[in-house]
């Protein structure tokens, strides 16, 4: 089996719009949550405060939904970070490059927009471009016509795992040879009335603190009441290690191992075997013991029952060395970005690796006895000599995904 390497990282969050300040910023535990103002009302969210307009010509806007823009701006700045330019390239190398991506519901304003025009406004007729924009692959197609990739493409749609499958894939696909790049990550841009008052309606987002909205979200805490809505981009650009080294490209970090199982039990209800199972298949296909993964970035949400399965479901794959383990939930900074977390998660999974520091579980103050493990309370931690790390996705419909990546040594 080839070895995959990350030559390529990209970014569009609530954080900041690179990668170094998302982590940066994650590390010294700022929030990107705050009560923001939409055009349907205040809401509190983890909204991207830059420009997403401003790099594409009005042309090429109409064809797009917010989630697809952000896509591009990501997957653009991983292309430049690893100096790929398939593109370029002759057709054989085009078509050796494929695109996995993920999302939890494509281009969701679009589509809300359209309803708005068609039953409240009574349109005769909606925009010509509102199916290409709304469809769940339209920002693989765009990066696709982006890059003038020849590969196969996939979209994937498991909810908060989406782009955390979408990595798992394109690894399996150069593991296995089936191409020798793949631009792989996720995107949603969710904060439109109708999901949000959904997501409400379900009771999982988090109450708002009078005094302290920015610390609403608290995973892992006594006084947790759920997550945030976000929304954001990330990508990153997989290589078959033999090839990135051939042609120079500066390494990363490795990919080694990935999990992915279904609960089988409960459309919205997490389950501990379920969750271990994929963490225990990522450590098992990576051909390591539980014992050498020193870090996790955890899917915390801060629900109530989320955070203590998730808890459990460490436990039972790690046994004592659980106690040992330093544990991020960092969906209490950026928000939960539905289908593009799992990637956003896994870039400050690497980030920890090269930067050898692991951001803080912030806001966990109140520590939950249930959830008993070390969380990170008290400040970005330093881990001289991390090597091996996992980070963890799990969304409703009981898909588990965990990642497990690797310094990349040579």
């Amino acid at each position: 089996m080839k070895r995959v390497v990350v030559t390529g990282m990209g970014i569009i969050s609530p954080l900041g719009d690179d990668v170094e300040t998302f982590f940066d910023t994650l590390l010294a535990a700022v929030s990107g949550i705050r009560p923001h103002d939409f055009s349907w009302g205040r809401q509190l969210a983890a909204p991207v405060l830059s420009d997403v307009d401003a790099p594409f010509p009005r042309i090429k806007r109409l064809a797009m939904d917010r989630t697809t823009q952000m896509a591009l701006l990501a997957v653009r700045q991983a292309f430049a970070q690893s100096g790929l330019a398939v593109a370029a390239d002759a057709a054989g190398a085009q078509s050796s490059a494929g695109i996995y991506w993920g999302t939890a519901m494509g281009g969701a304003a679009t589509l809300e927009n359209a309803y708005r025009e068609l039953f409240i406004e009574k349109a005769a007729r909606l925009r010509p471009m509102t199916i290409v924009a709304a469809m769940n692959n339209a920002a693989t197609g765009q990066i696709g016509i982006d890059f003038g990739v020849r590969g196969p493409s996939y979209t994937y749609s498991s909810a908060c795992s989406s782009s955390a499958v979408a990595i798992g894939e394109g690894f399996r696909a150069i593991r296995f040879g089936l191409v020798n790049t793949a631009i792989v990550g996720g995107a949603d841009a969710l904060l439109t009335a109708g999901v949000v008052n959904a997501w409400a309606s379900l009771q999982t987002l988090a109450k708002e603190d009078p005094e302290h909205p920015e610390t609403s979200c608290r995973p892992f805490a006594a006084d947790r009441s759920g997550f945030v809505l976000g929304e954001g981009a990330a990508a990153l650009i997989l290589e078959e290690e033999a090839a990135a080294r051939a042609r120079g490209a500066t390494i990363l970090a490795e990919i080694a191992g990935y999990g992915n199982t279904t609960d089988g039990l409960h459309i919205a209800q997490p389950d501990a075997d379920g969750q271990s199972r994929a963490m225990a298949q990522a450590i098992a296909d990576a051909g390591m013991q539980p014992a050498q993964v020193r870090h996790i970035n955890a899917h915390g949400t801060g629900t109530v029952v989320g955070d203590v399965v998730e808890t459990n479901a460490i436990k039972q794959v790690f046994g004592a060395h659980a106690r040992a383990l330093a544990v991020s939930a960092t969906k209490a900074l950026h928000g939960h970005v539905m289908g593009a977390t799992g990637a956003i998660e896994f870039i400050a999974t690497l980030q920890a690796i090269r930067r050898q520091m692991a951001p803080p579980t912030a806001h966990l103050t109140h520590p939950d006895p249930q959830c008993d493990l070390d969380y990170i309370a008290a400040g970005m931690r330093r881990l001289e000599g991390l090597e091996i790390a996992m980070s963890n996705s799990f969304g409703f419909g009981g898909n588990n995904v965990s990642l497990i990546a690797r310094r990349y040594g040579g």
